[in-house]
């Protein structure tokens, strides 16, 4: 194995092409600010105690169809009240961890761990598995590969609280694997205020380092492109003509590629110190009467933040594993990430009547530049690779939602809400460049000493590739609740969900013959010129695939009834029955007029019984025991045999048409003991069994080549308890000084034990996407007996240290997480597994209230995370050797905000 390159090293190579950057890059100011702050009322910054009675009294959870008061009693604590397995992170849980976005938040939740970018994984069951939601109304996603939203694209600024429900009850979708997360946006402010926020932060392997960037347009430091990465009509003609690209004249695709942006897209330029992160914010509201009874409010938020991430990651790849690594590339790539988002909510209350109005608007853009030098022993043994890529992803999420909540009598209500949903992600000019260097005496090979594209595939290669997403979601849902006694309640509701998608990839390479040497040493820009495809006759091959465009749909009728009722005094019955019918589809369209048209369908249907009794033993002291069946469908992207580069991961994917839908079969007991407001000691124990579980199985060709795929395998168990503990110990009594007498130490902390294995029989099949007829395939080629599923840590810790002040806001905070390795991906050809090692992240958050000048208030916040300066690892072992297909260090980022009200 050749010794990893360092950043200096690679930053070197790569001026070893012919020409100097042609253009220069104007540093722009970036970043993030740690997280806005929720807004809080003209009187001044929340103490603790007073975030906490904003907890206990008006937390909005937004559950469809349920009431979250314990029958014949009211409790100020939710997760007590709830007739369910739940956990809550109000305003006050969301501030004191000080994240930016929602996913960082929910990774404090026990039970809970986010992987890959904000995609949350409950009790070690992937994020197929879990469920998210807004408002009570389901959510399309923006990434190719997945149905579910990456909850990384919520900012805390927008969120009011969070509800994590982890025992199935039949008014949530049946698509209820580990739990449901419902994000419940703000509402009604109580009075008027407006709040500014700004901020900056830094990261030790980013800010004032050497990183990559490339021009793109002059509008990318807002996330939004100017016009110049827009589809050519040349190549929008083509695409839409029907014919396929290798039946088209060699000058007409001579012409089309010459139509692509260039130099802008392609060069890759260095920037020695990459700029600070920064955010900003603004968050306002206020609230009037209407008539004699009503009120009506209005909040808005806006916010913007542009943040830079380079990382020089190992990457490899083997055939072998216990022989070491075949493949050894070492990559720095840059990110620049700019994302705007925006709220408005309008509520008005008549009264007992409620309405809501939501409208959110996300945006996240990704502008990626990297550089790789290498060796592949599967192709030139002894030659080096340099790899070059550029890309521009942008995410978008737009939904609007009303809700109504109407008291029809003093026993009768019924709640109402529909909404409307898109998102997209377009991902134009993604270019990489392929240079060789044999390393084969000079006079045998007269350019063996020099990096050479002959942009031939064999020495040499570039590509650009065009892909676009649009998902459309509409929902609608009515529960109708009608209180037979103060002890007895019974609901009854219907939810219908309409989801479709277009998605398409079209993947070009350049292509040539007998290109002279001193072209092929050309730097990107000018080997891809107009001259140089004119005078050398460089043309254009399509390996987008027969199928570059598919549509999928999903549509799900779905009815329901539950009762609750107190049956003897102190023991409550929540119990109910979902019935739910799904049509699910993929289609790949025949754009080359094949007459040929793939098409795949899930009809399905399912009864889905649960139940939950709760023991409520002595005050403060209570048992629960629930269980239920529930159901995971495939993703869309999972059905369809259609390449996708995950930037995350740096790795192919390929869908599966032969998927089928999962069941679940859950068990949870749990003790739960309330000391006081916000003090709790619980302890669960979990079971579920699941029949065809869906999992990842990577692939390897003999040139390393990997690609990532999906198949069922037979059945798989999982089991576990959970531990979970919070306490606040005041401080009044410990001296006689000012400092102690209102503040308090905060303790809270949880950990979950979770086991999992896959239940794989002699006489069990599988259906992988490369099946195409004859017998199936043995589930043991691809699935190995009792080993735990993908995405699953043995052990999850997560701990809060925290000193408060119960007057005014004080408070500091070190939070620290650990998960031990987890699965990625079952190991390609029966390899050991590829693993990733979370390991332990350790953070500090303070916020501070501040008067400033004229009697203003603000916050301070400042933050410290990652201290212990964790690498990310993902690997598989054997042998005593490690293969890494990606280790880069994280580094440790700090941060600083202030936020301002009036």
């Amino acid at each position: 194995m050749s010794k990893p390159l360092t950043l200096a090293r690679l930053l070197l190579i790569s001026t070893a092409l012919s020409a100097p950057a042609a253009m220069a890059q104007t540093d722009t100011t970036a970043g993030q600010a740690g997280g806005a702050v929720a807004p809080t009322t003209p009187s001044g910054t929340p103490s603790a105690a007073e975030e906490a009675d904003a907890q206990s009294g008006n937390v909005d959870v937004s559950i469809p169809g349920a009431d979250i008061v314990v029958t014949g009693r009211r409790t100020a604590n939710i997760s007590q009240a709830a007739p369910q397995v739940v956990n809550v992170l109000s305003a006050a849980d969301i501030k004191r961890t000080g994240e930016g976005d929602i996913a960082g938040s929910l990774q404090r939740v026990t039970g809970l761990s986010v992987v890959s970018g904000g995609y949350v994984y409950v009790r070690g069951l992937g994020d197929r598995y879990s469920l998210a939601l807004l408002n009570g109304s389901p959510l399309p996603s923006p990434e190719p590969l997945k149905r579910v939203v990456p909850l990384d694209l919520f900012p805390t600024s927008v969120i009011a609280s969070t509800l994590v429900q982890k025992s199935f009850s039949a008014n949530f979708p049946g698509e209820f694997g580990g739990g449901v997360i419902n994000l419940t946006t703000k509402a009604i402010p109580t009075e008027s205020y407006l709040e500014i926020g700004m901020g900056s932060s830094a990261n030790t392997e980013t800010s004032g380092q050497l990183g990559y960037t490339h021009y793109g347009s002059k509008s990318d430091w807002t996330g939004f492109d100017d016009g110049t990465r827009d589809v050519p009509n040349l190549l929008k003609n083509a695409i839409g003509s029907g014919m396929a690209f290798s039946n088209m004249e060699r000058a007409d695709l001579r012409a089309i590629a010459m139509s692509f942006q260039n130099s802008n897209t392609s060069v890759v330029q260095r920037t020695n110190s990459l700029p600070f992160n920064f955010s900003a914010s603004l968050n306002g509201g206020t609230a009037f009467d209407v008539g004699s009874d009503g009120r009506m409010g209005i909040i808005a938020t806006a916010s913007y933040s542009n943040k830079w991430r380079t990382r020089d990651t190992l990457q490899q790849a083997s055939l072998d594993v216990a022989a070491g690594a075949g493949k050894n590339f070492q990559q720095v790539s840059t990110d620049n990430e700019v994302t705007v988002n925006g709220l408005l909510g309008v509520g008005l209350e008549l009264g007992d009547q409620k309405l809501r109005w939501t409208n959110l608007y996300i945006r996240d853009t990704l502008k990626r530049s990297a550089l790789a030098i290498g060796q592949n022993d599967g192709q030139i043994q002894g030659a080096d690779y340099l790899n070059q890529n550029t890309a521009w992803y942008e995410r978008q999420l737009i939904d609007t939602q009303l809700v109504g909540e109407f008291k029809l009598s003093d026993a009768l209500s019924l709640d109402m809400r529909g909404g409307y949903a898109n998102s997209q992600r377009e991902a134009p000019y993604e270019r990489e460049f392929v240079y060789v260097r044999s390393n084969v005496d000079t006079a045998t090979d007269p350019v063996g000493d020099r990096f050479v594209n002959a942009l031939n595939r064999q020495r040499g290669d570039a590509s650009i590739t065009f892909s676009d997403l649009n998902e459309d979601l509409w929902s609608a849902g009515a529960d109708l609740s009608y209180k037979v006694s103060p002890d007895v309640t019974l609901t009854a509701g219907y939810a219908f969900t309409d989801t479709k998608r277009t998605s398409s990839r079209y993947e070009l390479h350049y292509d040539a013959t007998n290109l002279p040497i001193p072209v092929q040493q050309l730097r990107p820009d000018y080997l891809l010129s107009d001259v140089s495809i004119q005078y050398y006759d460089i043309s254009l091959l399509e390996f987008s695939g027969n199928y570059p465009v598919y549509d999928a749909a999903l549509r799900v009728h779905a009815g329901y009834g539950q009762f609750q009722a107190e049956v003897i005094p102190g023991v409550t019955i929540n119990a109910g029955v979902r019935y739910e019918k799904g049509e699910q589809s993929v289609t790949g369209l025949d754009v080359y007029n094949t007459g040929v048209t793939p098409f795949n369908e899930i009809r399905k249907d399912y009864w889905l019984p649960a139940v939950t009794v709760t023991v409520e033993a002595a005050k403060g002291l209570q048992f629960r025991a629930s269980g239920s069946k529930t159901i995971a469908r495939p993703q869309f992207r999972e059905l369809i045999a259609q390449p996708y580069l995950d930037t995350e991961s740096n790795r192919f994917y390929r869908g599966n048409p032969y998927l089928q839908d999962s069941q679940l079969w859950n068990a949870d007991i749990r003790a739960e003991w309330y000391m006081g407001r916000d003090e709790r000691l619980t302890a669960a124990a979990f079971y579920k069994k699941i029949e065809n579980p869906i999992e990842t199985y990577t692939t390897i060709t003999d040139t390393y080549a990997v690609t990532t795929s999906f198949a069922n395998a037979p059945e798989a168990t999982l089991y576990g308890f959970e531990l979970e503990a919070q306490k606040y110990i005041p401080l009044d009594g410990w001296s006689d000084s000012s400092f102690f007498q209102s503040r308090r130490i905060a303790l809270i902390g949880n950990y979950t034990y979770t086991q999992s294995k896959l239940k794989v029989s002699d006489g069990d099949t599988t259906i992988p996407y490369s099946y195409t007829t004859g017998d199936l395939p043995a589930a043991s080629d691809y699935f190995l007996d009792g080993v735990p599923l993908t995405g699953q840590s043995d052990h999850l810790v997560n701990l809060q240290l925290g000193l408060e002040d119960t007057d005014r806001l004080s408070q500091q905070t070190l939070l620290l997480t650990y998960a031990s390795p987890r699965v990625t991906s079952r190991g390609p050809n029966l390899q050991p597994d590829i693993k990733e090692k979370p390991g332990l992240t350790l953070d500090f958050v303070a916020r501070q209230g501040v008067t400033l000048p004229g009697g203003i208030n603000s916050e301070f916040k400042f933050e410290a995370r990652n201290i212990t300066g964790r690498k990310f690892q993902e690997f598989q072992e054997a042998g005593g050797n490690k293969v890494f297909y990606n280790r880069y260090k994280i580094g440790t980022t700090i941060a600083a905000s202030l936020t301002v009200a009036f």
